[in-house]
C-alpha cells in the first residue's frame, strides 16, 4: 500500500435496505491532513455498539459511502494550524458527541456523531477537531480505552450524574453487553451491591466472577423484578441499568425501591410498548432515558478508572477488515462484554 493511502471500513454508497452486513466494504483512501484547530488521530482500536450495528444494518439511515463506528482510541499523528491542546504522540479517545463539552444535552450538542451523522473510526487515520477528543486512560491498551466513549460512558453517566448512586446502594444490571458490564464494574467500584441478570447460566456465572452479589436467570425466573426486590429485603432497588425496553421495563419497575431510579439506555426488546404508569408514579420512581454523555462525564470516567484500576471486558477481537464478521458475531449475541476491532 503507498505510503499516503489508508484502510478504510466503510457502507456501500449504493447500498440498498436489505443488503445489511453485505454492504460493508474495505478499501483504499488517502490519508487526510488536519485542517485549521484539527488533529490526524492514529486510530488503534474502535470497539462495536449496539448504535453501530443499527447504523450497519440500515435501522438508522446514512446517506453515501459511511465510514463506520462512533468509538476509537489511538494517538496524536499530526496537528493542524493553530491546533495546540495536543502533541504529537499523546494518547487520546474519541468522543460520542464531538460538539457536547459540558453541562445538559441539546440538539446541537448531540450532532455530528461519528460513524453516524459523520464518518468514523474504522479508519487508520482520522481527522477531528482537537477539543473532541480527551486523554485516555493511561493504564489500559488502546483495545481497552476503545471501550469507553459509548458504552462504558453511558454505565457511567447512568450511575453516577442521573442516579448518583452512593455506597451500600443496590443496582440492577440487565444481560452482559458492553453497558451492563460497565455498569457492574463501576457500580462495584462505587460500593454499591449489584443484581445482575441474564438467561445463561455460564454467563451468570461470569457475572459473579466480576462481583455481582446476586444473579437471576430471566429466562427461568421470568418475574425477575419481584426475585430482585426479594433480595433487597423487599425494599427493592436504588437503580436499574434498564437496556431492554418495552419487554422488561415492567419488571424494572417492580424491581424498584419507592423513589428508586431507572435509566433508560436500551431497546433490545423493541422501540415501543405498553408503560405500566401506575405502578411508575405511585411508587414515585425516576425514569430518565440516557444517550451515553459529555467531554467532562467522559474525563471523569477516564479519572476514575484509573483510581480504582477498573480493565474493560473485552469478549474478541476483529481486525478492520473482517468488520462485517465483527458484526456477525455481533448479532448472535454470544459475547461478553464488548466486541473489539483492531486497526
Amino acid at each position: 500500500m503507498p505510503s499516503d493511502m489508508m484502510t478504510v471500513s466503510r457502507l456501500r454508497a449504493d447500498r440498498s435496505p436489505g443488503d445489511a452486513l453485505a454492504a460493508i466494504e474495505t478499501v483504499q483512501a488517502a490519508i487526510p491532513e488536519p485542517g485549521p484547530g484539527e488533529v490526524r488521530m492514529r486510530v488503534r482500536a474502535s470497539s462495536l455498539n449496539y448504535h453501530d450495528l443499527a447504523v450497519a444494518t440500515g435501522m438508522i439511515p446514512t446517506s453515501g459511502a459511511r465510514v463506520l463506528l462512533s468509538d476509537g482510541a489511538g494517538e496524536i499523528d499530526a496537528l493542524g494550524d493553530g491546533a495546540d491542546k495536543w502533541r504529537v504522540g499523546d494518547r487520546v479517545l474519541s468522543t460520542f458527541f464531538p460538539n457536547w463539552a459540558e453541562g445538559t444535552p441539546s440538539l446541537p450538542k448531540l450532532l455530528g456523531v461519528p460513524g453516524d451523522h459523520a464518518d468514523g473510526f474504522a479508519a487508520q487515520y482520522v481527522c477531528v477537531p482537537e477539543a473532541s477528543l480527551t486523554h485516555m486512560p493511561s493504564h489500559m491498551s488502546f483495545a481497552e480505552a476503545a471501550t469507553l466513549p459509548c458504552a462504558a460512558l453511558t454505565a457511567w453517566r447512568a450511575l453516577a450524574e442521573e442516579a448518583r448512586v452512593q455506597p451500600g446502594q443496590t443496582v440492577l444490571v440487565q444481560g452482559s453487553g458492553g453497558v451492563s458490564v460497565a455498569a457492574l464494574q463501576l457500580a462495584k467500584a462505587m460500593g454499591a451491591t449489584v443484581i445482575a441478570t441474564s438467561s445463561s447460566d455460564a454467563k451468570l456465572e461470569r457475572l459473579r466472577e466480576l462481583g455481582a452479589d446476586h444473579v437471576i436467570n430471566y429466562k427461568t425466573e421470568p418475574n425477575w423484578g419481584d426475585r430482585a426486590k426479594a433480595l433487597t429485603n423487599g425494599v427493592g432497588v436504588d437503580e436499574v441499568i434498564e437496556v431492554g425496553g418495552p419487554g422488561t421495563l415492567a419488571q424494572s419497575i417492580k424491581a424498584s425501591r419507592i423513589g428508586g431510579h431507572i435509566t433508560l439506555i436500551g431497546v433490545l426488546t423493541g422501540i415501543s410498548g405498553e408503560v405500566p404508569t401506575a405502578a411508575l408514579f405511585s411508587s414515585n420512581i425516576t425514569l430518565a432515558g440516557v444517550t451515553v454523555g459529555s467531554h467532562a462525564m467522559q474525563r471523569a470516567l477516564v479519572a476514575f478508572t484509573e483510581a480504582h484500576d477498573i480493565k474493560p471486558v473485552i469478549d474478541r477481537s476483529f481486525a478492520l477488515d473482517t468488520l462485517a464478521a465483527a458484526f456477525a458475531h455481533q448479532i448472535s449475541g454470544r459475547h461478553f462484554g464488548k466486541i473489539v476491532i483492531e486497526i
